[in-house]
């Protein structure tokens, strides 16, 4: 059995297990609590779907607090367990919840990377292929400018080992700020330029070719 399968086989489990806790609330084996559970437990399945099937589902920067918080809820739980007088339903609830969100609490972060190809659009993989023929052309950084009238930015983007380092400096009226970023994808680093820096792609050239 290879990895990816092995991973599909634990999303289908956890799948398996949110229907099981959904068919019980609805035969009246639940309380509130559990009700919130479930709700929290299907949002990290998706969440786990997403990072198996390599696709971005929501909006990155929901999955990383979503696992945080699982944590601190398993925390919660287990202290509940080992230090609250608990029915036993209530017992079974919080024992289970807490054991099967520790895997999901690594997985959802490692989800929430914004820096991955599967958060990137079709247009910004094939501007990030772009890029790196660019760089892969000759030595040395590429470089770009841009202008809209009230601000003006600079661009320099190099290799950094098996990343991407992009060093920016942005102008308006008298202030000035200059600051870097490293990636690893390039589609994030072409969404970075385009969103903080105003550059595209096609706005690169090497300081000798200028």
């Amino acid at each position: 059995m290879n990895l990816h399968r092995a991973y599909r086989l634990l999303a289908l489990f956890y799948t398996v297990l949110l229907l099981v806790g959904a068919i019980a609330l609805l035969a009246g084996g639940g309380t509130a609590l559990s009700l919130a559970q479930l709700a929290l437990g299907a949002m990290a399945v998706v969440g786990l779907w997403g990072y198996i099937l390599k696709r971005g589902f929501m909006n990155p920067r929901m999955w990383r607090p979503l696992a945080a918080l699982l944590a601190v809820a398993a925390v919660v739980q287990l202290w509940a367990v080992l230090n609250l007088s608990l029915s036993g339903e209530l017992l079974t609830w919080m024992l289970a919840s807490a054991i099967f969100s520790v895997l999901l609490v690594v997985i959802l972060y490692r989800y929430g990377d914004r820096d991955q190809a599967l958060w990137a659009t079709p247009e910004e993989l094939e501007a990030a292929r772009r890029l790196e023929a660019l760089l892969e052309e000759g030595d040395g950084p590429l470089q770009a400018e841009a202008s809209d009238g009230q601000r003006e930015s600079r661009v320099t983007v190099t290799r950094d080992g098996d990343g991407f380092r992009a060093s920016v400096t942005r102008r308006r009226h008298a202030e000035r700020e200059s600051f870097e970023e490293r990636f690893h994808h390039p589609a994030t680093l072409v969404f970075f330029l385009e969103k903080f820096a105003g550059v595209s792609v096609q706005d690169f050239t090497r300081p000798d070719a200028a």
